[in-house]
């Protein structure tokens, strides 16, 4: 260690050349395995080193003496840094030398076979710090750097494959990696250049594919060219041998995939008619040659299953050729009939490949499957538009009436083109659908079927894209949907087919199609379907199998509401079964059966109210009479589902007294309980105490909760039953915790008697949220509940200890207010009094404990600061002073949901105050404090996410301080010597003065035109939000990271938009996710 701090002293000393040796050893100490002391001994040492600005000058001295490959790494990274942000402040001669001895480096280096394979990584790194450099010098400082590179290439095949290598990187800084890394206007800039020299790099590389006999050159080249192809000029690829040359690599093994991916590349780029005999040829020629390498009878699958991982890219790659041809240019294709054969050929290649159980491989041709059906549909649902036709068939003229038969016949004869593939396709679909959410049954590893513990969410993605291109198939062809649906059916049903997997599959591929098909079709389809399923659950042996039938047999009843509803003897039926599956203790069964209860009460409520043909009272009161032995299998959360179910069922009962009664049969166990506990407690308190009462009388609310949250308003006959005992029970419990942890110490909190009585608080607290929130506008209501709960919830609160305060009591007050705003302004100073201070001592100290706290103290601030503003006017310049500073200390949060909510906030105070008499204290109390706060966090990369709303709240601050709206000054008179002539004007200097002193990096000209930019643009969003997005990156602040939270608000609406569009097709927003009011009328 000793030796270590001498070593330091020594090394932080740059005032003449670095000790390589020394350095060295550092290095080796850093990442040698000595004690854990001296690696971060050595580590801050080298840290040291990296933030010297002077530092860098040593890096060719280093290089230059040292062998070790981690020394250079280091020295590099110190270059690298200097590079990306202080390289344009650097003197000429620094630049233009630091160039020129990367380039001799690099050239030497891998001028000779031996140094270029040995020192391969080292060279890498180099070619990475050179394409750093070229974004700065290049076009402008260094004109000649192609044509150098180009010559250089040709004096030996080593240092040409090297300029392949910086040529790849180069290009995919500039096409690929630049967004959010370099300003748009330098982007346009590189892309130009390239294009402008792109000819010698052309010619480079067909000289060394016809040339070359090394292996690794052509590869390079081959992997060069795939990076070029997707941005240069057409001419180099239909108007010279390029092509050609590359379908001659095609057959050779060890070149297939690279010009695979190259042909990929080609068959991408979609300019118009221009080389459609090209591409056409292209593909004939491709396809003659996949024959030979890959015939047509192989079975793909089993070859994909098991080949080599070259084997296995080739198909991959195969898939990604087919899809991207066929998306672009698949029209030409079936233009003319001598291609016909071919087209149809390579789709069975392709349908063969979408078999292979690989996520990756199934993905890309899902996603392309996906997209013509899509535009199959589209013709063919549009049949009756003909001007939406014209435009998808490419017409952009009025349409004559004889045209649009025409065009009809050219949509059909498309049709019955694709018809063959398109059934085989559905098939591909029914064997291959994934689990939709509800199914909870699943195949463990071992075999065993279990309940699922974890959503799968890219099994999810995979089911939506599934699903939606089923439908479409079904709406295309229905007969033939159907016809493959009852026959896999009927295979399962003789044994013939049956497997669970199978099973699984087609119920969750006839489950998907709900919705598409027209009722008459879908009504015979499903008696056959349920039918089949309810004799195959009879007829089957064996538990597993049994549970594996009835998950389906719910999934599948689960998803036609439509049916349901219309054939009230079915509907009693799957009931039925679904009461006896409640008593079917296999993992998941019960879960199921309660859940697809509830889905299924939730769409047909009104059908079990009536009296139904045949019967002698409405279903409801039959279940009612039955209900404890219905649920005496069922765990404590099964049962709260279950009474839900019921809630939604009396929920559809209109006449009030039949209501109240049913109301009461339902919560006739619950009560009955309730009534005993309370009784012997009025006899000795003591008894509450009880582990076991405690749990019973958890499990009472937990019911209540369920009941309120379906029932809504007329739940107030039975909360109004128990809500003084509730709120007694409630103050009770929480005097226990208070002196068990006055007897027990801290730790007290953390047991588990004391969770189980906060356990019982907080449903107290969740169950009149629940009553609350779903109850109708009625504020006698609210003001009935409110009263009673002022000193039990809120003086509690105030009391507790930090660590036995109930979040839920700040989200029950923030959803009261949210419920009868205006009408809780005489409140609000109350509520204030008792959860302000003492909420903020809690979460101001770190940005980590109480996070519950944090979220739900913030929503409570914005709904008073929404509802009842002119509460917070009334409160003293102390206490809005800690409710702004806690505003700030929200949107400072890296915790996304706090920090939006603390802008929301934000935004409603800066709205409101600005509509107030006090506008002008209020901006000159707070104004440059926000400015500053928000500019903080904008230019933080940990707040990335909420970049939408710091634009919102600047360009509000920028639109204010331009009206004149502020009449008075912001500056203080006191400290600024001379005056401002308007507030506007002030602020811009404040703001350049502001970002010039945060980012030392940017000129003073950038900074002012920025802050010019900003005054100009601030009526129009977009424009100010992209010119925010460019400064974001010119600071350096956000380069070489995911930059897409700064692009989310635009891709909300194109979600948006999709929604529409999904609505407007039958059966593609699945039948239990529309909010019908038509319900079952």
């Amino acid at each position: 260690m000793a030796s270590l701090a001498m070593a330091a002293e020594k090394l932080r000393d740059l005032s003449q050349p670095i000790d390589v040796s020394l350095l060295d050893a550092t290095v080796a100490a850093f990442y040698g395995t000595g004690s854990k002391e001296e690696r971060a001994a050595a580590d801050r040492i080298l840290q040291d080193l990296q933030s010297n600005p002077d530092m860098w000058l040593q890096v060719v001295n280093i290089l230059q003496n040292t062998k070790n490959l981690n020394t250079k790494f280091f020295a590099l990274q110190v270059l690298e840094g200097v590079i990306k942000y202080r390289w344009n402040a650097l003197p000429i001669e620094q630049r233009d030398g630091m160039k020129n001895y990367i380039s001799e480096v690099i050239v030497q280096l891998s001028s000779n076979e031996a140094s270029f394979r040995l020192e391969r990584l080292y060279v890498n790194k180099l070619n990475v710090i050179l394409v750093q450099i070229l974004k700065h010098e290049w076009p402008a400082r260094w004109r000649s750097f192609i044509p150098d590179l180009v010559a250089a290439a040709k004096t030996s095949e080593t240092i040409c494959e090297n300029c392949m290598v910086i040529l790849k990187l180069l290009s995919e800084e500039v096409f690929d990696f630049s967004r959010g890394e370099m300003t748009q206007q330098k982007i346009k800039e590189l892309k130009q250049s390239l294009n402008s020299e792109f000819q010698l790099i052309h010619e480079l590389c067909l000289y060394v594919l016809s040339a070359s006999q090394r292996a690794e050159l052509i590869r390079a080249t081959l992997s060069t060219l795939h990076a070029f192809l997707s941005w240069i000029p057409l001419g180099y690829i239909f108007e010279s041998p390029l092509l050609e040359t590359l379908l001659k690599f095609f057959p050779m093994p060890s070149y297939r995939n690279l010009t695979l991916q190259c042909l990929t590349e080609v068959a991408t780029l979609n300019f118009g008619d221009f080389y459609n005999v090209q591409y056409v040829k292209m593909y004939n020629f491709f396809m003659v040659q996949l024959q030979a390498i890959l015939p047509p009878t192989t079975n793909i699958p089993e070859a994909y299953a098991h080949g080599s991982s070259e084997e296995q890219a080739f198909i991959q790659n195969l898939a990604l050729f087919f899809t991207s041809f066929y998306k672009s240019h698949i029209r030409v294709l079936e233009a003319s009939q001598e291609n016909i054969s071919a087209l149809l050929n390579g789709l069975e290649y392709l349908i063969n490949i979408s078999y292979v159980d690989d996520t990756e491989v199934f993905k890309v041709c899902l996603d392309y499957w996906n997209s013509l059906v899509l535009e199959l549909f589209e013709a063919h649902h549009n049949l009756d538009n003909p001007a939406v036709t014209a435009n998808i068939m490419g017409f952009q003229m009025p349409l004559i009436h004889g045209m649009v038969d025409g065009l009809g016949s050219q949509i059909l004869q498309r049709r019955q083109l694709y018809a063959n593939p398109m059934s085989k396709l559905r098939m591909l679909m029914i064997c291959r659908m994934a689990k939709p959410e509800e199914v909870l049954i699943v195949e463990d590893e071992n075999g065993n079927i279990v309940r699922e513990t974890m959503k799968d969410n890219d099994v999810l993605v995979q089911y939506k894209i599934m699903r939606e291109t089923l439908i479409y198939l079904s709406h295309l062809d229905h007969e033939d949907t159907e016809k493959q649906m009852l026959k896999k059916l009927s295979k399962q049903l003789s044994g013939e087919d049956w497997s669970w997997n199978n099973l699984n599959t087609l119920c969750w591929a006839i489950g998907s199609i709900s919705g598409s098909m027209m009722e008459e079709q879908e009504n015979r389809f499903l008696v056959m379907t349920i039918r089949d399923l309810l004799n195959l659950c009879e007829i089957t042996k064996g538990k597993d199998n049994k549970a594996v039938i009835a998950s389906n047999i719910m999934y599948v009843v689960g998803q036609y509401p439509r049916f349901l509803r219309a054939h009230w003897k079915f509907l009693k039926t799957v009931v039925n079964k679904l009461f006896e599956f409640m008593h079917e203790t296999h993992p998941g069964v019960q879960d199921m059966a309660c859940d697809t209860f509830l889905k299924i009460v939730q769409k047909c409520k009104r059908k079990f109210v009536i009296v139904q043909v045949g019967e002698s009272e409405p279903f409801l009161s039959e279940l009612l009479s039955g209900l404890p032995t219905t649920v005496t299998d069922l765990e404590p959360h099964q049962i709260h589902t279950f009474y839900e179910s019921v809630g939604h069922m009396i929920q559809a009962e209109p006449d009030l007294q039949k209501r109240d009664e049913y109301l009461q049969r339902l919560m006739d166990l619950p009560n009955h309980k309730w009534a005993e506990i309370i009784g012997q407690a009025r006899q000795s308190v003591d008894f509450l105490k009880d582990q076991e009462v405690i749990r019973t009388v958890l499990n009472i609310l937990q019911t209540n909760t369920s009941v309120a949250s379906s029932l809504g308003t007329y739940f107030l006959s039975q909360i109004s039953l128990i809500f003084l005992d509730v709120l007694n029970v409630y103050r009770m419990y929480s005097e226990l915790i208070s002196s068990s942890i006055a007897e027990g110490g801290p730790y007290a909190s953390k047991t588990s008697y004391v969770k189980l009585l906060r356990s019982v608080k907080r449903e107290t607290l969740k169950l009149i949220e629940a009553f609350l929130d779903k109850a109708e506008d009625q504020p006698q209501i609210g003001k009935q509940f409110v009263l009673p709960m002022m000193d039990p919830v809120l003086g509690d609160y105030a009391r507790n200890l930090p660590d036995v305060r109930e979040s839920e009591v700040l989200s029950l007050f923030a959803a009261i207010i949210n419920k009868y705003k205006a009408a809780m302004i005489d409140d609000v100073p109350r509520i204030f009094e008792a959860v302000f201070q003492c909420t903020l001592e809690m979460i101001t100290k770190n940005f980590e404990d109480y996070p519950e706290h944090r979220l739900k103290f913030f929503s409570l601030l914005r709904a008073i600061a929404t509802h009842c503003f002119p509460a917070l006017i009334r409160l003293s310049s102390q206490q809005l002073k800690l409710v702004m500073d806690s505003i700030i200390w929200a949107f400072r949060h890296t915790e996304r949901n706090i920090a939006e909510t603390g802008l929301n906030l934000l935004l409603e105070m800066l709205k409101n105050f600005q509509a107030s008499e006090f506008c002008n204290q209020f901006y000159r109390t707070y104004f440059l404090t926000i400015e500053q706060e928000i500019f903080a966090v904008l230019t933080d990369t940990f707040h990335k996410p909420g970049f939408k709303l710091h634009v919102l709240v600047l360009q509000h601050l920028f639109c204010l301080v331009e009206s004149g709206a502020l009449t008075e000054p912001l500056w203080d008179a006191t400290t600024v010597p001379y005056p401002y002539p308007n507030n506007a004007i002030f602020v811009r200097e404040y703001t350049i003065k502001l970002l010039g002193t945060s980012f030392p990096n940017m000129t003073a000209s950038e900074v002012t035109q920025f802050v010019n930019g900003l005054f100009e643009s601030r009526t129009d969003l977009s424009v100010f939000k992209n010119h925010i997005r460019d400064f974001l990156v010119q600071s350096k602040e956000f380069s070489a990271q995911d930059n897409k939270d700064l692009y989310a608000e635009e891709a909300a609406a194109q979600r948006e938009r999709e929604r529409q569009r999904m609505l407007s097709i039958p059966g593609l927003i699945a039948p239990n996710e529309i909010q019908d009011e038509m319900l079952d009328s």
